[in-house]
């Protein structure tokens, strides 16, 4: 569980005050996550998810709630904040930045099938599609400058082979830039622990606080290695049929362009270096917090090495 910040019923009560959402029933904290501190709050007049933010600063979070409620006004089952009666998205609580965001119905999925991959590629065109009038501005904040400066912090950490690894990839990476790449807003952590099903559909994509400016086949190289595995706990492998179903759904809605495919193997192992990254130094360099859930590294280190192996498969649609 990742709770940094606790919140009492009495407390988050009275900060409801500050909103038309009617009276709190239930304060539950969410076990997924370990960025933020979230909680399900359900009042008497609907259900909604609090966020208090750890990481990010108040000035840098317009970007992620007003892209959230562009995408939402667009048609994509994505959480719409909750303006307070001043209306405003973000107000403080705890000495925290705070949002509330309508809470989506679903439960995730731990495996998916190809099915339900193309679900999520369709879904991701049509956000990408719907991004491209949203009119804010922030580069990606995972990206290139901080992969240089996260190796340099858990570089000690690493044996030597991990340490060939990180080395020879962030060398390549810098070899390969594609700056002509199509562009967007991008979700950029879109997981399978941060989307929704329902009967068999998507009802609904969350936790927005990664996404920034980037390459559209950037955004798919992060889903295709989550989604597209032949088994997660134990093979990651990429399952060529599960891949090609993402990818063929996205390319039927934004047909994809033939330097996103020679790009292709280069953003897979751009999006495996990125969450290696980032999952070493949340654990080498945990920040306080009540309870705090931390994913294993090693995960996206073997995801890393079998996508930069010589001759490594990279599906692509026809």
């Amino acid at each position: 569980m990742s709770v940094f910040t606790p919140v009492s019923e009495r407390q988050l009560a009275a900060w409801l005050k500050n909103y038309s959402v009617g009276a709190l029933t239930t304060l539950e904290p969410i076990a997924a996550g370990i960025e933020n501190t979230n909680y399900f709050v359900t009042t008497s007049q609907g259900r909604y998810v609090l966020t208090l933010f750890e990481r990010l600063p108040a000035v840098e979070l317009p970007f992620y709630l007003e892209l959230m409620a562009h995408l939402a006004r667009h048609g994509i089952p994505c959480p719409a904040p909750i303006a307070d009666l001043a209306d405003r998205y973000l107000s403080s609580l705890n000495s925290k930045p705070a949002t509330l965001v309508t809470r989506l119905a679903g439960a995730s999925l731990e495996n998916p099938g190809a099915a339900e991959c193309a679900e999520l590629g369709a879904l991701l065109a049509r956000m990408h599609l719907a991004g491209r009038s949203y009119g804010g501005y922030v580069e990606n904040p995972r990206g290139p400058k901080w992969w240089r400066s996260a190796a340099g912090e858990v570089r000690h950490a690493l044996d030597p082979a991990r340490a060939a690894l990180l080395e020879g990839e962030l060398r390549f990476q810098a070899e390969h830039r594609h700056p002509d790449l199509p562009r967007g807003a991008v979700h950029a952590d879109l997981f399978r622990d941060n989307a929704l099903f329902l009967g068999g559909r998507i009802s609904g994509v969350f936790d927005f606080y990664f996404a920034g400016v980037d390459c559209f086949a950037y955004d798919l190289a992060v889903c295709v290695n989550d989604w597209c595995l032949v088994a997660p706990e134990r093979d990651r492998r990429l399952d060529e049929p599960k891949a090609l179903a993402l990818l063929g759904a996205y390319h039927a809605i934004r047909p994809l362009e033939a330097a996103e495919r020679d790009a292709w193997p280069v953003m897979l192992r751009a999006a495996a270096l990125r969450f290696w990254l980032s999952r070493l130094h949340d654990k080498y360099l945990p920040r306080p917090g009540e309870l705090v859930k931390v994913h294993d590294p090693e995960h996206f280190g073997d995801i890393l090495a079998l996508r930069a192996a010589p001759g490594a498969p990279a599906p692509w649609v026809a």
